[in-house]
């Protein structure tokens, strides 16, 4: 693993860093690139934004290591919320929600869990959008799955994420890519042993794009998310390849990384969604954007030295 995205990720856990991180004053303004803001009508107005320029939206209400029932609460209480707002503004029919297990109860509870997950999933529903379940560390990959698999009983548009650099992603690719699936392919973001993930670079690209043909010569409706500018091309070639027209697949990508590209791919007529993050607890998800692409270091030192 690279030694720079060891030490973001380190930096993640860290409690004197996040707190350091947190209360710098150009912090806020520079986590706005990344984030939507922290409240519901700051997410809809950029999801608003977006949408009016031909992009569709996947938006996440931040919240990890919930430790509670009465925190999953209020989580769950933000969903409901957000849905009721995207339906109220005519939004919900290019606009979707991305949900975190562990937010609603996972690591403490599974029942309640798959609960939570369902009163957001029937809220949707009758907003008129669907659901995505986003997938974290290599421990809640069997869980997820598991509830992916109860709530696609009564709702089988409930999306699933897959990561590239697990080893077991490939299988799960061929296995999640049935008829009425949805299912979205990144390359991962945990810090992760050499036992279950890639660790190299290469071996994560090369394990995308196995996971990519395995997708597309599914039944399902698979979903690219990836910034990478050598493998976005791969993409659409091995779409044309398999006889996919635009809009029998979509392109996802984070709100704040390469907007241009987000712009030029849906001008071509390609449907692309970004996932726009919003909410209070931000710090994780920065840590996790920084790991990923160290540019977006370079970003936030920069931003730093220029407002201090």
């Amino acid at each position: 693993m690279n030694p720079l995205r060891s030490l973001i990720l380190a930096a993640a856990r860290n409690g004197t860093i996040r707190r350091l991180v947190a209360t710098a004053p150009v912090s806020r303004d520079v986590v706005r690139r990344f984030v939507a803001g922290e409240t519901t009508a700051e997410a809809v107005a950029v999801t608003r934004r977006l949408v009016d320029s031909g992009l569709t939206v996947t938006l996440d209400h931040l919240g990890e290591d919930t430790t509670d029932k009465a925190q999953a609460e209020q989580t769950v209480q933000a969903y409901l919320d957000l849905l009721d707002q995207l339906h109220a503004q005519g939004l919900a029919d290019r606009a979707e929600v991305s949900v975190k297990l562990s937010a609603v109860g996972q690591m403490f509870d599974e029942d309640l869990a798959l609960a939570n997950a369902r009163r957001i999933c029937a809220a949707a529903e009758a907003a008129g959008t669907t659901v995505t379940l986003d997938m974290e560390d290599h421990t809640t990959t069997d869980s997820t799955l598991r509830l992916l698999a109860e709530l696609r009983q009564t709702w089988p548009w409930v999306g699933a994420v897959i990561q590239s650099y697990l080893r077991r992603t490939y299988d799960d690719s061929v296995a999640l890519a049935a008829a009425d699936s949805r299912v979205r392919l990144c390359k991962g973001a945990y810090k992760e042993p050499d036992g279950v993930a890639y660790q190299d670079k290469i071996d994560v690209d090369k394990s995308y794009i196995r996971c990519v043909n395995a997708l597309l010569a599914g039944d399902g409706f698979p979903m690219f998310a990836t910034h990478d500018p050598r493998l976005v091309p791969i993409i659409g070639e091995r779409a044309e390849a398999h006889g996919r027209k635009p809009g029998s697949f979509e392109y996802q990508m984070l709100y704040g990384i390469r907007p241009d590209e987000q712009l030029r791919l849906a001008q071509l007529g390609h449907t692309v969604r970004v996932y726009v993050p919003y909410g209070g607890e931000w710090y994780g998800y920065l840590m996790r954007r920084m790991a990923e692409r160290p540019a977006n270091v370079a970003f936030f030192l920069r931003a730093l030295a220029t407002r201090s």
